[in-house]
């Protein structure tokens, strides 16, 4: 007995001693991998790359940016059964344990020793603490060590932090492929949907992803991804979250994945996109961007965009197919039973255009039988099915030439369908002139909607904000606006006859009208109607460059303009932003007005850190209403223009629309002022237009400025363009007047002479004079003496040769 209590006495000793050796390792272990543990704390103020998202003014989403395609979502805002899925893939005893589980462990280790030597990748035994601490705090090295640090972390973790605070870590921080970071990024990226809005088998696959999401890629491996997807549902069903039948439903239903585009989300908004990305770029720089999660408002109108865009584009092509037929895309070799459908699918195609490419398969007098670019699939492969179709002879009838003359078999083509018929199509091409329109609101500056040129697929150089172009006559009014806030009316006389200008080492400038005639003495409202570019020289001249020059720095239409003559005709550069800007301030009532594409950026946590509209609202703070005044908007913007000269010269303006050189938007039949530009050799042409509520700027011309032909105007090619737009845009709006400001009084005169006149004169017209002015009772003519001094008859043309007038 006495031997079995010594043993039983040394076993315990024995034993006392191993666990006391035990515990000390062990402490040693813990306190060795502890010294270079990373600071978990920093979980507490986790601020992870998010998406920065740009929204239309209606809220619609027009584009992300960022390097993660990451959405923050709060653990309050996860539905249920979004959890039980990961939770059912991941650690289903996520709410029981201490950070670690053991079964999960011991499963790994029987693992590992089975496979021992094996070459095989050792099983996962992570909790989601586990992966929380690794992915945030480690790397992905496969090691014990990390795997101990893992589990030290874990535990500390589970210390710290809530269970719920622990997996909303997770779900917003793993990576579950096609550049998706955390869950609410891969619900829109995998199914264009939000969290809320996914069903059983959806949240199951995104719960199959993180062990390996390039492995259950849904288009390179469709069968695998679906098996993962369905043992989630599974896992599921035995954990109590979903019945059997549902299960077996969910796991019937075909794994339809809709990938969102990145980029621009609104059809023809691409160049407002890009714009409002290098702002904020400019702005807040690339991190700001790409991780900073703002939230930008923008002003675009989706719908004025469609429509900017569509009638740009019609334009372009217009005046494109009047110039005839140029040349296909490319030709493709059909010798050698070749499948013309392959080698057709590897030409580049822009997304942005509506129509398709297509291959002439033979041709004849009567028309082209043309194969049709194969579609692509959702996984991005062309489709191996063949469409073919006719070119009929009226579906090229604008090339004003012989089919067989314009086409040979193996040509590449655009083609769009031809009307209702089935099976026929119109023969394209990409225009080679280019241009750009800018949409805005006057009294705030807020651009509606932007198209900078034909495709931004082919450039994506923006023409409306980024091209330096002449504005050419479009300049006009801002000379006409100096000299009406500088004692002249637009009834003053200015002679139009040669002019000339004596250069030092260089030539003499003798500046044309457009006609190459000259009219004589004409009223200031008469030589803008008309576009008279003698007579603007001769009334800058008159009035002064610098003068001019500052009004064009006032209207930011130039920064530093040289007070030199000709650029009274536009031979400046700027931007059609700027010039639309311009334009705006003078139906603004010569208020100014800053040009922008954004609204308001708010940072990750809703707070605003920009606002473009600077007016204060007096009484908006109130909490509710209690009979007090009406809020109301203080503007302490300065003022550029005086308010009278802007309605004289917006008056003078319409008559450009209904007599002058914008004709073309005479039949809307609505209060609308604008001017046309066309420089030297009509290398450009621009109209821009407005109403009390939008202003509408356009120009054409070739990217590599050179002479679009004879006729090719501001007039003729840029008013209908402008035209084609406001038919639509404002076709439901009120037919509002231009506002008169006080004090203007309007007295009848005769449009040629400038004089007083009665109602029954038919070039008799209201104009608008400021207190203190009136119609001349006497004739005489800025810029002209005769040889006794006496100015010419009203309605005698002066033709005089050489002299500075």
């Amino acid at each position: 007995m006495r031997l079995i209590l010594r043993f039983l006495g040394f076993v315990f000793a024995l034993t006392t001693v191993v666990l006391l050796a035990g515990a000390a390792g062990a402490t040693y272990f813990v306190w060795k991998y502890s010294q270079d543990l990373p600071d978990y704390s920093q979980l507490q103020n986790y601020e992870p790359p998010v998406m920065t998202r740009v929204h239309a003014a209606d809220g619609a989403l027009v584009a992300e940016y960022a390097k993660q395609r990451r959405l923050y979502i709060p653990i309050q805002s996860v539905p249920q059964s979004v959890i039980e899925a990961f939770l059912s893939a991941e650690d289903k005893n996520f709410y029981e344990h201490g950070g670690i589980d053991p079964t999960g462990i011991f499963r790994a280790a029987a693992f590992y020793f089975q496979n021992y030597g094996k070459n095989v990748r050792p099983q996962g035994a992570s909790t989601i603490t586990q992966q929380v601490a690794k992915n945030f705090l480690l790397t992905n090295e496969v090691s014990i060590d990390r795997k101990v640090k893992e589990a030290l972390l874990a535990l500390r973790i589970e210390r710290t932090y809530s269970k719920d605070r622990i997996l909303e870590l997770y779900l917003n921080e793993i990576y579950l492929g096609m550049g998706a970071y955390g869950i609410a990024a891969a619900a829109l990226v995998y199914f264009d949907k939000s969290v809320d809005e996914l069903n059983v088998q959806e949240a199951a696959y995104l719960a199959a992803l993180p062990k390996a999401p390039s492995s259950y890629n849904p288009f390179r491996d469709r069968s695998r991804a679906v098996d993962r997807r369905n043992w989630v549902i599974d896992r599921m069903v035995e954990n109590g979250f979903v019945s059997q039948a549902d299960g077996e439903a969910a796991k019937k239903s075909p794994l339809d994945v809709t990938p969102r585009p990145s980029g621009a989300q609104i059809f023809a908004a691409e160049y407002y996109a890009e714009e409002v990305r290098r702002q904020i770029y400019e702005r807040y720089g690339e991190r700001k961007l790409y991780e900073g999660g703002l939230s930008v408002r923008t002003p675009l109108d989706p719908k004025l965009q469609v429509l900017a865009k569509k009638t740009l584009t019609d334009g372009l092509v217009r005046y494109d197919e009047e110039r005839g037929w140029r040349k296909p895309v490319t030709h493709i070799d059909l010798s050698g039973g070749v499948d013309w459908g392959v080698k057709l699918g590897e030409v580049k195609e822009f997304t942005d255009i509506p129509w398709r490419l297509a291959i002439v398969l033979d041709v004849n007098k009567d028309n082209a039988r043309i194969g049709l670019q194969p579609p692509r699939t959702k996984s991005g492969a062309r489709s191996t099915d063949r469409e073919v179709g006719l070119i009929p002879v009226d579906g090229a009838k604008w090339t004003r030439r012989p089919l067989p003359q314009v086409l040979k078999p193996g040509d590449v083509i655009y083609v769009e369908p031809l009307g209702d018929r089935v099976g026929q199509w119109r023969l394209r091409q990409l225009p080679g002139v280019e241009g750009a329109m800018v949409v805005m609101e006057p009294t705030t500056g807020r651009v509606l909607a932007i198209s900078g040129g034909f495709s931004y697929d082919e450039s994506q150089f923006n023409r409306a904000t980024q091209a330096m172009r002449q504005p050419g006559s479009s300049f006009k009014p801002f000379v006409y606006s100096a000299a009406l806030d500088n004692g002249y009316t637009p009834s003053t006389i200015v002679m139009d006859a040669p002019f000339e200008l004596e250069q030092q080492g260089q030539a003499t400038w003798r500046p044309e009208n457009y006609s190459g005639k000259f009219y004589g003495p004409q009223t200031l409202r008469f030589g803008l109607e008309q576009s008279r570019n003698v007579m603007t020289v001769r009334l800058a001249n008159d009035v002064g460059m610098p003068i001019v020059a500052e009004y064009a720095k006032r209207f930011g239409i130039y920064d530093d303009m040289p007070p030199y003559l000709a650029m009274a005709l536009g031979s400046g550069e700027t931007t059609l932003l700027r010039m639309t800007g311009a334009y705006a301030m003078i139906a603004n009532g010569g208020r100014k007005v800053t040009p922008s594409l954004i609204d308001r950026i708010q940072d990750r946590y809703g707070h605003t850190i920009f606002k473009h509209d600077e007016r204060e609202c007096r009484g908006c703070e109130a909490d509710k209403w209690d009979n007090q005044p009406e809020p109301s908007l203080v503007d302490r913007r300065p003022v550029v223009l005086d308010p009278m000269t802007a309605y004289q010269i917006t008056s003078m303006m319409e008559g450009v629309v209904q007599r002058g050189t914008g004709t073309a938007l005479k039949e809307l039949g609505k209060p609308i002022a604008g001017k046309t530009g066309t420089t030297n050799d009509e290398k450009d042409a621009w109209f821009i237009g407005f109403t009390p509520e939008i202003v509408v700027g356009v120009y054409l011309g070739y990217d590599k400025p050179r002479a679009m032909g004879k006729g090719s105007t501001g007039g003729l090619i840029s008013a209908p363009i402008v035209r084609d737009f406001m038919k639509v845009a404002i076709a439901d709006r009120p037919a509002l007047p231009f506002r008169v400001p006080a004090g203007i009084k309007l007295v009848r005169i005769d449009r040629k002479s400038g004089q007083r006149t009665g109602s029954g004169d038919g070039n008799a017209i209201l104009e608008a004079f400021k207190p203190g002015t009136a119609p001349p009772d006497s004739y005489s003519v800025v810029g002209y003496t005769g040889t006794d001094g006496a100015a010419p008859e009203p309605d005698r043309t002066v033709r005089t040769g050489g002299g500075l007038y």
